[in-house]
């Protein structure tokens, strides 16, 4: 791998050590003849390469050799970058002014920054010395001049034998593809393509195939090649000729041996199986074809291969592609190879160890077979657990499926070995973007401006779509936007990346001492919750390192925080200068270091989704800036007034910041500028759109703000947007309509806005004060267009005609006021209408009446034949709504509206199975009892602020029989509900079976409820008249009976009425109980905890009435979460409570004239199991110095509104992540960065806790 990265950098340096910049500055210190020395002896060593990438597989001295000579290469690299920084800056000296300096006209530049010239001297003498030193180790190594390039190694052969009986889970695949050697075809011959990553059973599926219809007579003749890397056309044709019968007659050209062929095959139908094809010449098959023609039509070519190139050119766009084995064939074939067996019945002690492996193998045929072929003799658990617990190393070493995919690895060029190498960064199953990806290759170097004049972003995507042809890369499966690397693939990244990639969750598992951490150069970090300074102790050191990212692996969700210590950005960060990435995306840090302006070699800053409002002053300073993303920083106000000095920016991303109401000055002069998502036209006194036309890169994703102060259409047409291959397009004027808006002008600024029709996935158009939109909005030629959203464009009195664009899915109309009619002119005159939708959402359509597919009298049926998603929000004068049918609707909301729409939708949608309705005027009891019927399909029901509604049912046996699906019930602010059924029945509870989950909140006149004895979870908050007195217990009608045996979850929370729980025995399922704010609760059955097997999360707050025996110690036996307090007998008087060793998360909220002054108080109620500890509302309390000594796992320490608290201890626990406080004046004040606990505090404190949601109820509402 070294001789890759070096080799790559090589190529670079004599680029660099050419231009007139490096030489002009190089003379300028003095420092030209240094260079010219470096330049003799980097040919020197370039020359060894070649001889040296063959050896370093089976030398591990010369593999040594070449480690060290990367070691300089990136050293030199730093160097070169270190010049031409020096040229850029002095050049942007200049241009702004400085130049004017009476010094700078007295003193040459050479004698004004004589330190720097001298290190620079210093350090190139070092590194030629040491490249020369490399040079004349070369006898002892062996090593000698080669031109020629490294040779492949030798390719697996296969054959197209098989055993059938070992094929595992490939049944389906198979009928499939035999199917498709069956269909008939007009051609001569066609293709059955099957295309997948190594290893995943191409080969062998093709020989199932192959067999199968060698035992019938549907083709007459057959023949099995093994193409192999090289595309020889005249062995291929050889063999073709030789299987189907043609002996070894000996052709001395391809034409004689084509016309042989032909002849033999003419007018037979024949099957050819050409395995593993890598060519992706269409000319070569242009030429191998040739007597395939003259086949009976029937014929087929079955292609295996792992590239899409060759396929894509002859028209298979989509071929069949392979995927993995599911979990339980993987054990089948696993355990065949492993035991001679199909499971781990007759090996019990080995199955925990096998699983593991054969999840490690993601379903992968090639390396289940390979590791269970290993395992076949080793019997012993050890061993077991040591290939389950091994890396990569041993992957490598002892089995096939690293060799496998090194096959593929070692046939790519050059530079991509470098970038797929690149992502071993990356952790499994991390979903990355491609053009982040590219982004990443650009300013590490990888990426060069091609002499062709492709940019070095098409290069990008070109290097990206071969890995991805070849299956390097997958598209993820839920989003098909992102990609993944396979496991193994990964391992294989890893394998090849060597030691400068590494990623801190390996390194944190070793001993790192500081010379290991000197030799990283990429490193990257997977977000967690909490991170500490000691979990970057790796980077201490490391400070060669130029690539610092954090990734977030799954889906990041908008409330999702990680928090990094104050001290990580503080002090380590400043000691990495050599940083060329650096990514502290989705971090919760609100100021980014000034020192980030002094990273001169930095090229790609990601800020995004942090909470930063600013950012540095002196990030102008950043001269080789390519890319700065602050997209989702919803706090970011300004951007500094140097940001005119990044003439390399590139990419510039601040989507969704909010509160950024300007545009840097001078953004318009960034001539580099290709992505600047965010354009903020500010007039006169400020950015104008103008400025754009300068900008002639620019494309991908633009979103317009303030269009309004756009008096000129021809200065918007000057931006050119028709010739530039915009992905996402996005305007936006004023949501203030007042005089000064011009009708007339902002149609014409939108008609000359519209964008080239290729490339546009997504429209977005808001606050529009024209009354029609123009002829392109929703133009059939706009065929990749996904995504359009119009909204506020409140003159408007039509829709545009949107109905014939073929592949949008998602539709968001909002706020156009003036629309009264939906119907034709958004729908076409065509019998055919929205074709792919399947999101529809309106809102705030206040003029709205009608809603209709009826065109001229002809019902349009074919309407919406895939929506599956409809929202209707706040149209509260829609009453008529005329739609066939709605046949693949699943999910209906509708609120703000009236019961006629409810009414008409869901005759129209039988098939949906989430209905929620909020908000609906006139739905009553009888209109309601009109709407359920049609309910049949409905698993989930919500029903929100219907305040008409008295009674969900007139029986719970009558709407058995209609909600025969419905499985969750949520009835919300309904302030009329009494209860659930009209009438009061003996058997209530037994009809409703399917019903599972049951919440109601806020309901302010409820009496009764219900509970379905087949409910698993029954929500109830804030129903002041609830009658019922008890939860579960012996009275005559408990609000739970004993028949409920299944209940897993209960939430009680304001329920005033509420006395007693008097029995939980029966409950056997409860995982979760929780009961808040019941002030005259009086009696808990808490002798009857310790029956509670399975209960893991119990809450006991502010139950003021609460006996003043409770608690009394008995605990469920795994009890894990604990929130308790306000209870009649004060904290300060509990014994000890004997709390089970699984307690790892505790609560205790004080109050009350008994509360403690000290934490020590509270020792004896802590156990030594925490992780979690959550202190609130403990007036008196002054100290917390003491008494937690003992808490050697805990993790997570807040304290909340303790007023008086100013102490802390003198030392915080080692196992201590976090640290927050939160309503403690005091002691935030000494915890600040001046205040004296800083030093003890840094490294565990999050920032500005006051600002962070509380604890409490109503976030988890």
């Amino acid at each position: 791998m070294a001789e890759i990265i070096v080799s790559a950098f090589f190529s670079v340096f004599f680029e660099k050590l050419a231009s007139e910049a490096i030489k002009k500055i190089a003379r300028a210190k003095g420092i030209d003849s240094q260079l010219r020395k470096l330049k003799r002896s980097l040919i020197q060593i370039r020359a060894l390469l070649n001889d040296a990438s063959q050896k370093e597989i089976s030398d591990e001295a010369v593999k040594e050799w070449l480690n060290g000579l990367q070691h300089l290469a990136y050293d030199i690299d730093d160097l070169l970058d270190d010049l031409a920084t020096e040229g850029m800056h002095r050049e942007l000296t200049d241009e702004f002014g400085a130049s004017t300096s009476l010094v700078r006209k007295i003193i040459p530049t050479c004698c004004t920054d004589f330190p720097l010239s001298s290190r620079m001297s210093s350090k190139l003498d070092a590194i030629t010395t040491k490249l020369q030193e490399l040079v004349e180790e070369k006898e002892n190594l062996g090593l000698s001049v080669k031109d020629e390039s490294p040779k492949h190694m030798n390719r697996r052969l296969e054959t197209s034998l098989v055993d059938a009986s070992s094929i595992v889970g490939r049944k389906d695949e198979k009928d499939a593809l035999i199917h498709k050697l069956y269909e008939p075809c007009d051609r001569n011959y066609s293709i059955v393509p099957i295309v997948g990553m190594g290893g995943v059973g191409k080969t062998t599926l093709a020989r199932l195939l192959y067999d199968e219809m060698q035992g019938k007579a549907h083709f007459e003749l057959n023949a099995w090649v093994c193409v192999s890397d090289e595309f020889d056309i005249f062995n291929i044709t050889k063999v073709i000729f030789q299987a189907i019968g043609g002996g070894n007659q000996e052709f001395k050209d391809l034409n004689l041996l084509q016309v042989a062929l032909k002849e033999k095959i003419s007018k037979k139908r024949f099957l050819l199986v050409l395995d593993d094809v890598w060519s992706e010449s269409y000319t070569d098959w242009e030429i191998l074809e040739r007597p395939f023609l003259a086949g009976a039509p029937g014929s087929k070519i079955i292609i295996t291969t792992r590239k899409l190139s060759l396929l894509t050119q002859l028209g298979y766009n989509q071929p069949y592609t392979l995927s993995v084995l599911s979990h339980e064939n993987a054990v089948s074939l696993f355990c065949q190879h492993a035991f001679g067996e199909n499971n781990f019945d007759s090996h019990p002690s080995l199955k925990p160890h096998g699983e593991g492996i054969v999840e490690k193998c993601d379903g992968l045929p090639l390396a289940l077979i390979a590791l269970g072929r290993l395992l076949r003799t080793k019997s012993d658990e050890e061993e077991w657990k040591e290939l389950l617990n091994s890396e990569i190393w041993r992957l490598g070493n002892r089995d096939k499926i690293i060799p496998a995919l090194r096959l593929s690895y070692h046939d790519l060029p050059a530079n991509l070995k470098l970038l797929f190498a690149y992502c071993s960064l990356f952790p499994k199953d991390y979903m990355f973007d491609m053009e982040e990806l590219i982004l990443l290759w650009m300013a590490e170097g990888f990426l060069h401006q091609s002499s062709t004049g492709k940019s070095m972003e098409r290069m990008g995507v070109e290097c990206f779509e071969d890995l991805l042809s070849r299956s390097f890369f997958q598209h993820a499966p839920n989003d098909e936007s992102f990609f993944v690397m396979h496991d193994l693939i990964n391992d294989l990244a890893m394998s090849v990346a060597g030691e400068f990639f590494s990623r801190l969750d390996i390194e944190m598992k070793k001993e790192v001492g500081k010379e290991d951490s000197r030799k990283y150069r990429h490193m990257s970090f997977v977000c967690e919750t909490f991170m500490v300074y000691t979990k970057f102790k790796a980077f201490k050191g490391a400070n060669s390192l130029r690539t610092l990212l954090a990734l977030s692996v799954g889906m990041i969700n908008s409330w999702q925080t990680f928090y990094l210590s104050n001290k990580v950005l503080d002090n380590l960060l400043e000691e990495l200068p050599l940083l060329r990435v650096l990514s502290l995306s989705n971090l919760s840090i609100r100021e980014v270091p000034e020192f980030v302006g002094n990273l001169k070699h930095l090229r790609y800053l990601n800020l995004s989704q942090t909470k930063i409002t600013h950012l540095p002053d002196n990030i102008g300073n950043l001269y080789n800036l390519q890319a700065l993303i602050v997209s989702g920083c919803s706090y970011l106000k300004k951007l500094p007034e140097s940001f005119s000095k990044l003439k390399n920016l590139r990419h510039f991303d601040m989507r969704d910041t909010p509160l950024l109401k300007k545009m840097p000055l001078g953004i318009g002069e960034l001539k580099s500028l290709r992505t600047l998502s965010k354009i903020i036209i500010e007039g006169d006194s400020g950015f104008s759109i103008t400025e754009l036309k300068d900008l002639k890169d620019l494309q991908g994703k633009i979103s317009f703000k303030g269009l309004d102060k756009v008096q000129n259409p021809m200065h918007a047409q000057e931006v050119n947007l028709s010739h530039r291959r915009l992905s996402e397009l996005g305007v936006e004027w004023s949501d203030v309509f007042d005089n000064s808006r011009m009708e007339t002008v902002e149609q014409e600024v939108l008609n000359v806005m519209k964008p080239h029709n290729d490339n546009l996935k997504r429209l977005k158009i808001v606050s529009y004060g024209g009354t029609e939109f123009p002829s392109w909005v929703g133009d059939p030629s706009f065929h990749r267009l996904a995504k359009v959203t119009l909204n506020g464009c409140k003159k408007c009195t039509s829709l545009p005609l949107l109905g014939q664009l073929l592949f949008l899915k998602e539709l968001y109309i909002g706020g156009m006021d003036a629309v009264k009619v939906v119907g034709s002119e958004l729908l076409g005159t065509t019998g055919l209408g929205f074709p792919s939708l399947e999101i529809l959402c309106f809102r705030d359509m206040k003029g709205w009446e009608v809603w209709s597919t009826n065109n001229n009298g002809v019902l349009v049926d074919t309407a919406f034949p895939c929506l599956q998603d409809l929202s209707i929000w706040n149209c509260p004068n829609l009453v008529r709504v005329s739609i066939e049918a709605l046949p693949s609707l699943r999910v209906l909301r509708i609120s703000g509206c009236g019961h006629e729409v409810l009414g008409s939708l869901v005759r129209v949608a039988s098939s949906v199975t989430k209905l929620d309705i909020d908000k609906i005027s006139g739905l009553n009891d009888q209109v309601w009892g009109g709407v359920i019927e049609h309910l049949g399909a409905v698993e989930e029901l919500c029903i929100l602020r219907c305040n008409e509604i008295r009674y969900l049912w007139e029986s719970e046996a009558e709407a058995s029989k209609v909600l025969v699906n419905l499985s969750r019930l949520h009835v919300g602010s309904c302030s009329n509900m009494v209860s659930l059924g009209e009438k009061e029945e003996d058997n209530c509870g037994s009809n409703l079976t399917s019903l599972t989950s049951l919440t109601f909140m806020d309901c302010d006149s409820l009496e009764h409820c219900s509970c379905p004895h087949s409910l698993k979870s029954l929500t109830i908050w804030n129903c002041n008249k609830l009658l019922e007195k008890e939860l579960v217990g012996a009275r005559k009608k408990p609000l739970i009976n004993s028949n409920i045996l299944m209940l897993e979850s209960v939430d009680i929370i304001d329920w005033p009425n509420l006395k007693s729980i008097t029995d939980l025995s029966s409950f056997n399922h409860l995982r979760n109980l929780r009961i808040k704010n019941c002030p005259n609760m009086e009696s808990f059955p808490d002798h009857e905890l310790p029956k509670l097997n399975v209960l893991t999360h119990l809450t006991i707050l502010n139950c003021q009435s609460m006996d003043a025996s409770f608690p009394i110690g008995l605990w469920p036996p795994k009890l894990c979460w604990l929130e308790i307090g306000g209870l009649k007998k004060p904290i300060s008087k509990w014994g000890p409570q004997n709390f089970p060793t699984s307690l790892v998360n505790l609560l205790l909220v004080g109050g009350g004239s008994e509360d403690v002054s000290n934490i020590s108080q509270l020792s004896h109620l802590l156990p030594s199991s925490l992780t979690s500890l959550y202190i609130e509302e403990f007036e008196k309390v002054e100290s917390v110095s003491k008494g937690l000594q003992h808490l050697t796992s805990l993790q997570h320490l807040l304290i909340r509104n303790c007023p008086k608290t100013r102490d802390l201890p003198e030392m915080l626990l080692p196992s201590l992540l976090s640290l927050e406080i939160r309503g403690c004046p005091n002691l935030k004040e000494r915890s600040s960065k001046r205040g004296s606990y800083w030093p003890l505090v840094s490294r565990h404190l999050i920032e500005n806790l006051d600002s962070l949601p509380k604890h409490d109820d109503t976030n988890k509402r």
